[in-house]
């Protein structure tokens, strides 16, 4: 299943299921509370997730402009090639930062 974990003021999601229709109720569960409240700084860490479906895709974009609406950001992180393949041929990558580790994504909200 998916997790949360902080790091400073960062929360950061992690799991090993596929982004579809059969874990996205869980996932959902896990991310909305630390959406809900102040300025929502999360990193979804990609690097174990072996497959996005348009469902997964629709998650993390209601998650980023969640996060957004809220004067937040919500990153994502260290992709897999057939992830990072999912993300650009559906554009997402152009919608929300994606970075190639992990580090980097909760590196980059202390700039």
């Amino acid at each position: 299943m998916f997790q949360v974990s902080r790091q400073g003021a960062v929360d950061i999601v992690s799991g090993k299921e596929p982004l579809n229709e059969e874990y996205v109720d869980a996932l959902e569960q896990i991310i909305h509370p630390c959406l809900s409240g102040g300025q929502p700084r999360m990193v979804f860490n990609l690097q174990e997730v072996p497959l996005i479906d348009s469902r997964g895709l629709e998650v993390l974009l209601d998650a980023h402009e969640l996060a957004m609406q809220r004067g937040g950001q919500f990153l994502l992180a260290a992709p897999n090639t057939l992830c990072q393949d999912i993300l650009t041929a559906t554009g997402l990558d152009t919608k929300m930062q994606v970075f190639d580790d992990l580090v980097s994504a909760v590196g980059s909200f202390t700039l």
